[in-house]
């Protein structure tokens, strides 16, 4: 067995055991949503434990390694005592865990609106086409560019999302030219964050502006309410 191949067996120990049926949990709580074309509505969160990425500027590495496993009905159970309509699956990378596909398409029976966020190094065929997919494309600075899988641009919808985190101007223009080739703002929206720490705002708001692309710039809501370090929001 290779060194990567032990790194990523570390990394996914955490998943080792769970029930069929079952989904190891690191947190579900209620915020208001931070990213993305639903920014600003109350949302539901359900983070799933374990990733096998380790990009430079994760903000979610907490969800590596704890968590609980948690039956399909438990985790529903606690979505309707939450309340609200809106349920975002993030992790972690939920995908890692396949009894996320039921999960998803039972609360999207149960008329929720559904988003995934993932990575896009996992094949996103099978989600239920009633999911909104936010699919995060690898940037060469996040330090993970080799694990996109390119496939998953043919398969995203109208509904679906697009997010580039750019750590500088070489990622930009790489995102560029990736949303350019693949005519990309002609599939779904497309959104381009700043790696927070590593680019102002205001310069890339000015690349974007420059670009002449239709492109949403997003920043993280919940960070500028809470705080990059806040838990749970």
């Amino acid at each position: 067995m290779s060194a990567v191949t032990n790194s990523i067996a570390r990394r996914l120990r955490p998943l080792e055991g769970t029930p069929v049926g079952s989904l190891v949990i690191h947190e579900i709580y209620r915020s208001i949503q931070g990213e993305g074309t639903h920014a600003g509505l109350p949302c539901i969160f359900v983070r799933l434990t374990a990733c096998h990425l380790r990009c430079g500027y994760c903000d979610t590495a907490h969800a590596f390694q704890k968590g609980d496993a948690r039956t399909l009905d438990e985790i529903v159970t606690e979505i309707e005592k939450l309340g609200d309509r809106l349920v975002q699956v993030t992790g972690g990378e939920p995908l890692l865990q396949p009894d996320v596909l039921p999960l998803m398409a039972r609360l999207a029976d149960e008329g929720y609106e559904i988003l995934l966020e993932t990575s896009g190094s996992l094949d996103i065929s099978a989600v239920d086409p009633r999911v909104r997919v936010i699919l995060d494309v690898k940037t060469p600075g996040s330090g993970e560019v080799e694990a996109n899988l390119w496939e998953n641009l043919e398969r995203l919808k109208p509904i679906d999302e697009v997010k580039f985190v750019v750590c500088d101007r070489e990622d930009f223009d790489w995102s560029v030219e990736l949303i350019r080739g693949r005519d990309l703002v002609r599939v779904c929206p497309v959104l381009i964050s700043p790696a927070r720490g590593r680019i102002e705002p205001a310069e890339l708001a000015g690349w974007i502006l420059d670009s002449g692309l239709a492109v949403r710039m997003q920043l993280q809501l919940h960070a500028i309410i809470w705080g990059a370090s806040t838990r749970g929001v």
